[in-house]
Order: structure tokens, then C-alpha cells, then sequence
């Protein structure tokens, strides 16, 4: 498979990881096409026959990085909220489960950022917790950590919310 079909089909999942990390759709798209642009402003350095799909969320949580220090720079912009801007109409299953989704989508935000990228990597992407590590250039014991505080915010954020 050609590179730029890996990368398009790693789409979805990049953008969910980015979603993870920003917190606000607008903000994870704009990281996803900048993800996209210097992955292929630097295609040749990644290494045919390794994962592409680790070596992008690598450059994605790096260009997250490098955004908050700029924006901590420029100081705080506050996004318009995804739920203010809903069309009304929808049934009630649907209400429900959006319902839901904010519930997590608000315990996944109050996590610290070290806690959420392993809670994204690990439990929402499936990595295994080496694989992680590496993506994040940590030691396994601290995915391992991170992961279980991680685990249990997000518990008693849940509870909060119920």
C-alpha cells in the first residue's frame, strides 16, 4: 500500500486521537491537517516496513505540544462549545447517548493531559501499554501509572455526572 492510501485510511483514527488531546473537534481537525502536512513535508523520514500509524501519532501529539506553548504564549482563547451549536430535533435515543458522550467527553477533559493521552492511546486506540510507551517516549511504568490514575478519575468523574 502506497503511503498516502496508509495515511488516509489512518484518517479517522488520528482524528479521534487528536480529538482526545484538544478537546474541541474544530481544534482536533485544524491538528489533524497539520498533523497530515508535515508528515508529508517529511515523508522520508519515516521508515518503509514500521508503523505509520505510531509514527503520526507522534507527530500529532508533538505538533499539540508545541501548540500549547504557543497558545500559553498568547494567552487563553476559549472555543464556542460543539453542544451549543446542536440542531434541536433529534430523538430521544440520540439526546441520550449524546448526553452520554458529553458525560465522557467532560471526565476525559477534566483528566491532565499526561493521563488522557495514555487513556486515548491505551483504552480508546488499542495499543498495548510498550507500544504507548514508545509513542509517547516514556517508560512503561509510567503508561502503567498514568493509565490506572487515568482509570480512576475518569470512574469518579462518571459517578459525578450520573
Amino acid at each position: 500500500m502506497r503511503f498516502e492510501e496508509e495515511l488516509v485510511e489512518l484518517l479517522p483514527r488520528l482524528r479521534r486521537f487528536a480529538r482526545g488531546l484538544t478537546r474541541h473537534q474544530s481544534d482536533a481537525d485544524d491538528l489533524c491537517q497539520a498533523a497530515i502536512e508535515r508528515a508529508l513535508k517529511s515523508r522520508d523520514q519515516w521508515q518503509q516496513g514500521t508503523r505509520l500509524d505510531s509514527w503520526m501519532y507522534r507527530i500529532t501529539r508533538n505538533l499539540w505540544i508545541d501548540e500549547r506553548r504557543a497558545a500559553g504564549r498568547r494567552g487563553v482563547h476559549a472555543p464556542i462549545d460543539d453542544a451549543a451549536t446542536q440542531v434541536a430535533g433529534e430523538g430521544a435515543a440520540e439526546v441520550e447517548a449524546g448526553a452520554l458522550r458529553g458525560d465522557v467527553d467532560g471526565a476525559m477533559a477534566r483528566l491532565p493531559d499526561e493521563q488522557r493521552e495514555v487513556v486515548m492511546l491505551v483504552l480508546v486506540e488499542g495499543y498495548a501499554y510498550r507500544e504507548a510507551a514508545e509513542i509517547l517516549d516514556v517508560p512503561v511504568g509510567t503508561v502503567t501509572s498514568r493509565l490506572a490514575r487515568g482509570r480512576e478519575a475518569l470512574m469518579f468523574y462518571l459517578g459525578e455526572a450520573a
